[in-house]
């Protein structure tokens, strides 16, 4: 079954027992970015409250499908109802548990539900974090979020949290404090457990707001991470977890992974337990010095320079128009990250002070870069490793860009670095991948002698010790050109 048809499945649900109590919504609007469709949305009366949810998927009929059913669902919830009784939201949250339990999924809607459910789990917290709600919108709120977490449990092969979520609802005579009290009030005085999934719900609902998409969604990744881990160890209110706790959870993330990555995880988790604590969430955390310090570093291995050139050779044999071809060629030359590379229009090509230049900037809404560091010019030096600028700006105009294609970072990502497996002959997985190439490109500026202010700018670093230190504000173009020059037309490294 499709996505679409499960996005009708749950339309039809909602029809067949619609909400007794609509929440009266300002007029929504869709946008597009990087070819994804989002809705954005917010209650009337309540300007500053907007809620933002991507529709995961590029097509505009299943996106116009899709923000229906969020609307309905998020009907039940009646952000500015403040006469809705307990009672009358709890039916409603009855119906979207069961079919959240009942609804049958394929191998792709489970892919897409649960992404839905982790937006719309996402919004809830920030209704409640944000909006002014009695005690039965927030308690509704809460249970909400309950059930969509044991929804995507219930993805997952475990229902048995939502059948229990629904048996409560369902219970006769229960007084409101018995029933699911809200994980998102475990604040303050009260005793109630808290889990890492509404610790982390409320963190987000609060600084959420001043992350980009994408930022935002690497986080979320890396949180239900750590919520799978502490359910892999037995934690489920942080209200008591120990020393141990946290060193046991350390020890479970370790499985497969990396300690470089492991160490990002516990800065994540580090970040919402001082903010916690900071916040009266949490009396103490146990996190302090808890990363790895031994074989910690990244792994990630420079490419050498005959690597380099055997890369470039590799592109020459691709079609002129290929975006593979140039995309893979600007990162031999510019060290530019992937994203940057993949985010470039023909408008970004152009000559500054007489030089061809790529402008890495996030001036149209489709564009994002890691930050206010990374906007910066990259000279491009015609026959750098075998580069030929004149082919390239012919195939600029031919939109040979990995943007006049719709690829986005990812997909470059994966394409690129099967490019270069099949060039050098290395293995998925390994320690050199595309990111390699600009440890390459700032290695080589170390190995050149050019100065560190230099080959920050060049590289769209904050810090000359990260350029250097990691991989090996601005400055004249033709300095960076003449940087760049130094680097890759002097002696291999």
């Amino acid at each position: 079954m499709t996505t679409q048809q499960h996005a009708k499945s749950v339309r039809n649900l909602l029809e067949n027992a619609p909400p007794k109590l609509a929440t009266q919504l300002a007029k929504p609007w869709h946008y597009r970015r990087n070819g994804r469709y989002y809705l954005r949305f917010r209650p009337k009366g309540r300007p500053f409250v907007t809620f933002t949810l991507s529709l995961r998927t590029t097509d505009r009929t299943t996106a116009m499908e899709l923000s229906k059913d969020i609307l309905r669902a998020l009907a039940v919830f009646h952000l500015d109802q403040p006469q809705a009784t307990w009672d009358e939201l709890k039916a409603q949250l009855i119906v979207i548990a069961e079919e959240c339990l009942s609804m049958a999924h394929g191998d792709e809607s489970l892919i897409a539900y649960s992404m839905i459910y982790d937006e719309v789990r996402s919004a809830l917290a920030q209704g409640s974090a944000k909006a002014s709600l009695n005690v039965d919108q927030q308690r509704a709120l809460g249970v909400g979020q309950q059930i969509l977490r044991a929804a995507q449990a219930r993805l997952h092969g475990q229902p048995d949290a939502l059948v229990e979520i629904i048996d409560q609802l369902n219970e006769r005579g229960a007084s409101d404090s018995q029933v699911l009290a809200s994980p998102s009030l475990s604040v303050g005085p009260t005793k109630e457990p808290l889990s890492w999934d509404s610790l982390s719900d409320l963190y987000m609902a609060e600084r959420g707001i001043n992350l980009k998409p994408n930022t935002r969604k690497s986080m979320l990744t890396n949180y239900k991470v750590i919520s799978e881990a502490f359910m892999a160890i037995g934690v489920s209110d942080l209200r008591k977890h120990t020393r141990e706790d946290l060193t046991a959870l350390r020890a479970k993330l370790l499985e497969g992974r990396a300690e470089s990555t492991v160490n990002n995880l516990i800065q994540k988790l580090t970040t919402v337990l001082t903010w916690a604590v900071d916040n009266d969430k949490l009396a103490k955390a146990y996190a302090s010095k808890l990363k790895i310090t031994k074989d910690a570093e990244s792994k990630r291995e420079a490419f050498t320079r005959p690597q380099a050139i055997t890369l470039m050779e590799h592109t020459g044999t691709l079609p002129a128009d290929s975006w593979e071809r140039w995309a893979l060629s600007l990162a031999i030359i510019t060290g530019a990250r992937v994203g940057e590379i993949a985010y470039l229009t023909k408008a970004d090509i152009k000559q500054v002070d007489g030089l061809w230049c790529i402008d890495i900037n996030e001036n149209d809404p489709g564009k994002s870069i890691k930050n206010k560091h990374s906007a910066r010019m990259v000279p491009l030096v015609d026959g750098a490793l075998g580069f030929d600028l004149g082919a390239f700006l012919q195939a600029v105009e031919a939109n040979a860009l990995p943007s006049a294609h719709g690829i986005a970072p990812w997909k470059a990502s994966k394409v690129l670095n099967l490019r270069i497996q099949k060039a050098l002959g290395t293995v998925a997985g390994g320690d050199q991948t595309l990111h390699s190439l600009r440890h390459h490109f700032a290695s080589s500026m170390q190995a050149a002698g050019v100065p560190v202010a230099f080959a920050q700018a060049v590289t769209g670093h904050s810090s000359g010790t990260i350029t250097y230190g990691t991989y090996g504000s601005g400055i004249p173009i033709q300095k960076a050109y003449e940087a760049i020059q130094q680097a890759l037309m002097g002696a291999a490294q």
